[in-house]
């Protein structure tokens, strides 16, 4: 478990299939996340049950994020580990009734921390829909900058248009 002020970072149980069975179902989120279909409740208790512990060898980690009470409020994630180049991505979900209270600052300062001192990993990413003000100052208040702009990348409303996609890094000096 990973700890700062009143969040806490940690693998998933299985206690968290359900909190993780509407989450990821949650169509809102699916262009973002490019969900394709619904997921079944058994593929998330197996998601679960089977997650890798190495995070080198699965290319990814979530953490569950906690408040300090034990109510599990969201994920935050790793994908696309490359241990040779020593980077991640970071994908980062709060539910909606806990938005905007500090929690994701809170969680990436924790998660930037396990990266850089645990995993020693040089760098960090994430792909920002640029529409997505609220992301994008929660990622740039952490560190990292714009890096580059990807126009038309990702389809909206149904694929009836499109939208621009931030990538944004920090590098460990």
């Amino acid at each position: 478990m990973l700890k700062l002020k009143n969040i806490v970072l940690r693998a998933p149980e299985p206690a968290d299939v359900d909190f993780l069975y509407h989450l990821e179902n949650d169509e809102k989120l699916w262009h973002v996340s490019q969900t394709l279909r619904p997921f079944s409740r058994f593929e998330m208790e197996q998601y679960v049950l089977m997650a890798e512990k190495n995070p080198f060898e699965a290319n990814q980690v979530r953490f569950m994020i906690d408040l300090a009470s034990g109510e599990t409020i969201g994920t935050i994630d790793l994908f696309s580990i490359d241990p040779h180049n020593k980077r991640a991505g970071v994908g980062i979900v709060i539910v909606e009734a806990y938005r905007s209270n500090g929690y994701a600052s809170t969680a990436l300062e924790l998660l930037k921390s396990y990266c850089f001192n645990n995993l020693n990993l040089h760098q960090l990413f994430c792909n920002i829909e640029s529409s997505n003000t609220n992301s994008l100052k929660l990622f740039e208040k952490a560190g990292f900058s714009i890096s580059g702009l990807k126009k038309d990348w990702n389809t909206t409303d149904g694929g009836k248009s499109w939208s621009d996609e931030y990538l944004l890094q920090l590098i460990n000096d």
